[in-house]
């Protein structure tokens, strides 16, 4: 195809060469990308799936979508409501007898509900192997007794990623099929998806990307030496797909009626990354549009999706760079200003110049599972934050500081190692944002 139209067809708003040229600036190996207008479906991809082979990207190349997973988690989830075997507001131990983690009270009170908007506070990044089996999810579940809380049940929003792992074994349970198969039942086989897959023996079958990485905010991106998660992680990041199916999946979002209730504020979110969280979705309002969708990233993989539903507008990127943020932004932000009438908010900068409040109130130690940071005044007007891995996290994280600069009274940012973008960092009484996770206050 030639390139991407606007809404009634009249003009080109994206074509192929300035597609290639703005991918292969921001040193993204591959990408393809993907805008549904209405029943108007249009792709196009670019670069190479491996740098090592050169194999070209094509619109049809499965790549990982990372935490976008977690929507397609939360529609099977609210499909299974639909008919009837479950609701949203039933405690986890009705359908998980056997489930438990450290807080009794959470055992006992935490819904499917609160593991949907991310305000279980049960530790979230419980990353954690237990095979390639069809049993996987079921050791995952048993192996959470000993999980902490990063905050009290329903206190705050903490992204958690352990929260939707244990959804897709309630799913299993429901369905009486592993959640790989059920989410081919649910959503794949009644879309007629043709390339959405889990696991990499199904997605070798067709061109699929590999992840690529970089170190420096300078480096050229490598080959990952891994393929992706865990097949444990797949309710919650571990999906591989092509931009027509997503579209399919968006389209199914837009038309069915009964889904809607999953873009419907459940939980404002304390950082600007974010407006609200709904049942899977991250929710914003820009320019008085309704806007909801979600990014996801795994190893050296990366993707976006945002849908404008007043407008039927969808779009879909998918590349393989660990560092795609930047890219994100200059694509969406043009296609939405061209296709919808709507300015995507800029990120959160660096100011030059620290508001003047009084950082001291900041200064602590906050703890979440597996995290430990300790923020401290610099003498710059500013906060050092220092994170330092615990436990399971330490063999696989490194630790990292930020100088965080006064926005305004509660909103720091700053620019981490690890990142070309600022990090937004946000004080709300006992609990320490970054970006979308939490952390409570200990001293």
């Amino acid at each position: 195809m030639q390139g991407i139209s606007s809404m009634d067809g009249a003009s080109v708003v994206l074509d192929q060469g300035r597609f290639d040229e703005v991918v292969r600036r921001h040193q993204v190996p591959g990408a393809c990308l993907g805008v549904l207008v209405g029943d108007q479906v249009q792709t196009m991809a670019t670069g190479v799936l491996h740098t090592g082979t050169g194999v070209g990207a094509t619109v049809d190349s499965l790549f990982q979508i990372g935490s976008i997973a977690k929507a397609y988690t939360a529609t099977m989830v609210m499909r299974l409501v639909e008919q009837g075997v479950v609701r949203l507001d039933s405690p986890v131990v009705e359908v998980l007898a056997d489930f438990k983690v450290a807080d009794p009270f959470v055992t006992d009170h935490v819904t499917l509900r609160h593991l949907l908007t991310h305000t279980s506070g049960i530790a979230g990044d419980f990353f954690h192997d237990t095979g390639r089996g069809d049993d996987c999810l079921t050791r995952y579940v048993a192996d959470c007794i000993d999980l902490g809380q990063d905050h009290p049940l329903g206190a705050t929003l903490s992204y958690c990623n352990t929260g939707y792992t244990i959804l897709g074994r309630i799913i299993e349970v429901l369905t009486g099929t592993t959640w790989d198969q059920a989410l081919s039942a649910l959503v794949a086989e009644p879309l007629g998806l043709t390339h959405t897959w889990t696991l990499p023996e199904d997605a070798l079958r067709f061109r699929a990307a590999m992840g690529h990485v970089t170190t420096g905010a300078t480096d050229a991106p490598r080959p990952a030496t891994r393929w992706g998660p865990p097949r444990s992680e797949g309710p919650c990041g571990l999906i591989c797909a092509s931009a027509s199916d997503m579209l399919a999946f968006a389209r199914l979002q837009l038309s069915d009626a009964y889904l809607t209730q999953m873009r419907q504020p459940q939980m404002a979110v304390p950082n600007p990354v974010v407006d609200h969280w709904g049942l899977g979705w991250m929710l914003w309002n820009w320019d008085g549009h309704q806007v909801f969708g979600h990014s996801g990233d795994t190893i050296g993989q990366a993707a976006y999706l945002l849908i404008v539903p007043d407008l039927q507008v969808a779009i879909v990127l998918l590349a393989n760079s660990n560092r795609i943020g930047t890219l994100y932004q200059e694509l969406f932000g043009h296609l939405l200003r061209e296709l919808c009438g709507i300015s995507m908010p800029a990120p959160v900068t660096v100011p030059a110049e620290p508001a003047p409040i009084d950082v001291e109130r900041y200064v602590g130690v906050y703890r979440r599972v597996g995290t430990h940071l300790t923020v401290t005044a610099n003498d710059d007007g500013g906060l050092l934050l220092a994170a330092t891995p615990t436990g399971g996290l330490a063999s696989v994280l490194s630790p990292y500081q930020i100088d965080l600069v006064p926005v305004t009274d509660r909103l720091f940012a700053g620019l981490p190692s690890y990142s070309t973008r600022p990090t937004p960092v946000t004080f709300d009484g006992d609990y320490l944002h970054v970006g979308v996770r939490a952390a409570t206050r200990a001293a």
